[in-house]
């Protein structure tokens, strides 16, 4: 499609979302790096769902949910990995997304 048939709304919209795929692009190569503390770790695993929110935020107004509702979700997440963990006795590793 001729971007120069989009609307000024549609243009940004556009921008908007390339800005996260970049996000999420660099965040996802850093969490590949070797030697990664596992604070850092969490930090950017954490930060890629925000990425992943503000894309639906942006892509399907109305359905992302609010920040706090997210974060809440991924501790629940993070509560329900524990117990497994304390459960099986064995290492639980998260898949980055």
């Amino acid at each position: 499609m001729n971007t120069s048939n989009l609307t000024i709304g549609e243009r940004e919209r556009r921008r908007q979302l390339d800005n996260l795929n970049s996000a999420e692009r660099a965040l996802r190569a850093n969490l590949h790096i070797h030697g990664l503390g596992a604070t850092a770790r969490e930090h950017m695993e954490r930060a890629l769902c925000h990425v992943r929110e503000g894309y639906i935020a942006v892509n399907e107004p109305g359905r992302a949910r609010t920040v706090q509702k997210l974060v809440e979700d991924l501790g629940k997440v993070e509560r329900l990995m524990e117990k497994l963990r304390a459960r099986t006795g064995a290492t639980v590793r998260t898949i980055s997304p």
